[in-house]
């Protein structure tokens, strides 16, 4: 039987760790790849690595970012709200719908007690500061609607009431269960326009 160079098993082995890639993808792109030009191949390797190592997290909302604080963050024209995201990918699929103009706070995760994830594990401690600071009207709770997601935007609900400010969530429409990212942009319109204050 034929065996694969180690170096191509090594490849097809890395891209299986990326999630929502299985073996079989993983070895097609691995096989296309090898097929491309070695510029061609290079200048991906090269994209991956300078993204790897010259993004940041925002300071203020804990996006990924190459400058501190982010566009987002510096952009005074945006509306007095904060939408909480799970992950900055999060932030991609909510502006897509050109319907959100305020800030984000980027948890980077969900409550998780069978996992071990607390709140001090997600990125909430500078919240309430990010709140007061910038007069900030309302928090608009846009965690995924699993039951971790449901967790984390309750746990956030009552940790703002002392604030006395407008918190809502994002509308049913997005599907028990779903991953935000993973909605289409009209839904996420749709679960943007019709939250309820929480």
């Amino acid at each position: 039987m034929l065996k694969p160079q180690t170096h191509i098993i090594k490849l097809i082995e890395e891209l299986n760790k990326i999630p929502g890639i299985g073996k079989k993808t993983a070895q097609r792109i691995s096989f296309f790849l090898l097929k491309q030009e070695k510029d061609s191949v290079m200048s991906l390797a090269r994209a991956i690595i300078d993204a790897r190592e010259k993004t940041i997290y925002c300071s203020s909302c804990n996006n990924i970012t190459d400058t501190d604080p982010c566009e987002i963050c510096l952009d005074k024209s945006r509306s007095k709200k904060i939408c909480v995201i799970e992950e900055p990918f999060n932030i991609y699929s909510i502006e897509r719908t050109l319907l959100y103009s305020g800030y984000y706070h980027v948890l980077h995760g969900n409550l998780s007690p069978i996992s071990g994830i607390g709140p001090d594990e997600l990125k909430i401690s500078n919240l309430k500061s990010r709140i007061v600071e910038n007069n900030i009207e309302e928090i608009i709770l846009a965690t995924s609607p699993t039951t971790e997601g449901n967790a984390t935007a309750h746990y956030i609900s009552e940790l703002l009431k002392p604030l006395n400010i407008k918190v809502s969530r994002l509308a049913l429409g997005l599907p028990i269960g779903a991953d935000i990212d993973f909605v289409d942009s009209v839904t996420i319109a749709k679960a943007i326009e019709g939250r309820v204050q929480v």
